[in-house]
């Protein structure tokens, strides 16, 4: 159980999320999400050199990405700091938080700033030589659309792992489409009122597309209404499998930055010293082969038992779905009640930015608990790899 690091009351920010291939497509992730964090910072009147370390959440690669943590804490403003560059696919947020709050606890760091950015489109295509190749033909890898089809550990697609739990689990194709019914359902929730909800922690990001001409974007980009009769006309992706491309999310691009420090300057960094989310404890897991949405359930047990508590004293739960068989799989494994989960949103519906996508979804998780007067935010999202990461926050 840690007890000494907390994310300050509104010390956090997600930018909107955009559909691969849209608004952010061409942009470079690590100088648009330093330049968005930085504007940030100066709309909150937040000095950069408030901050010890700089944590680099980024999995896709991007020019001079070697120069990683320390490249972004100048970009941000703090060029008298240094950093690290941390990647766990889909973790890398809630491992970025935890190892935040670790040098919190062990009084390593006194105030951290967690940066977390990707972007799917355009990936990078990546050669290495092969001097043994037919005409020194070179080694080549798509660093996304490679990933997705194929992890060199269990030889298998991304949508083969949650076909391969949801027969497994008896999950059917009927039940993955009522989830991703609801989901978009709740989704609806935060555009309610204005986007009300997403207003409390969505930060627009400006593009600058030519020397006299800027855009903003505000609200996120590329959602696709999903309806019964839509879901029911879509095939599986797989034959005979249980997800079609309607229970299954999207890349996108995206980032978000979290404060991560101790109570007293997380005291005096936020909004409602009484809503500061203390970071309670982190748990992790590996599935079988070929079985990731299984991995977020021992990741959320063990964060629940080094927290100490159970399921039953959890007011908020947020999980990255990138298919509908992992909420399902958990719900049941958990006796949870599926409509209880994913309030406001999830990855499931607004995208799959990888590095900064468990971010939003801790932010969303916060920004709940604050709204219910606190309590326990349990997140747990799985990784490539077969692996999951958690996360136990408290208000």
């Amino acid at each position: 159980m840690l007890t000494h690091a907390f994310i300050p009351y509104k010390g956090y920010y997600s930018s909107p999320f955009a559909r691969w291939q849209g608004s952010f497509a061409n942009e470079h992730a690590i100088v648009l999400g330093a330049a968005t964090a930085r504007s940030w910072l100066a709309s909150r009147n937040i000095a950069p050199d408030h901050f010890d370390y700089l944590i680099l959440g980024a999995t896709v690669g991007q020019p001079h990405i070697f120069y990683g943590g320390p490249w972004a804490a100048a970009l941000v403003g703090a060029d008298t700091i240094s950093g690290a560059w941390l990647s766990q696919a889909c973790s890398t947020s809630t491992t970025a938080v935890f190892q935040a709050a670790m040098g919190i606890e062990t009084g390593c760091y006194a105030c951290v700033f967690t940066l977390m950015t990707d972007r799917c489109s355009n990936g990078p295509h990546t050669i290495w030589p092969n001097p043994n190749g037919p005409g020194g033909q070179v080694i080549s890898e798509n660093w996304v659309m490679d990933q997705f089809n194929h992890d060199p550990w269990a030889k298998n697609a991304m949508i083969q792992t949650a076909e391969n739990v949801a027969k497994e689990a008896g999950i059917t194709r009927e039940q993955c489409d009522e989830v991703a019914l609801m989901r978009y359902a709740q989704y609806q929730d935060a555009l309610a009122d204005d986007r009300a909800f997403q207003k409390q922690f969505m930060f627009p990001v400006t593009l600058q597309v030519s020397k006299k001409k800027s855009v903003t974007i505000e609200a996120d980009e590329g959602i696709m209404p999903t309806t019964a009769e839509g879901l029911s006309k879509l095939r599986p992706v797989l034959p005979d499998g249980a997800h079609t491309f309607g229970s299954q999310t999207h890349p996108a691009d995206g980032s978000c930055g979290l404060i991560v420090t101790t109570k007293e300057q997380a005291a005096r960094l936020s909004h409602n010293p009484d809503l500061d989310a203390g970071v309670v404890s982190y748990g992790y897991a590996r599935a079988k082969k070929g079985f990731m949405a299984m991995a977020v359930v021992p990741a959320a047990q063990m964060a629940l038992e080094k927290a100490g508590i159970t399921i039953e004293d959890v007011t908020a739960i947020k999980t990255h779905n990138p298919f509908s068989a992992n909420d399902i799989y958990m719900a049941d494994q958990m006796n949870i009640d599926l409509s209880t989960m994913n309030n406001y949103g999830s990855s499931l519906v607004f995208g799959h930015p990888q590095a900064p996508t468990a971010g939003r979804l801790i932010i969303e998780g916060i920004e709940e608990l604050a709204a219910r007067g606190g309590g326990y935010l349990l997140f747990t999202g799985c990784a490539a790899g077969d692996t999951a990461a958690a996360l136990i926050l408290k208000i």
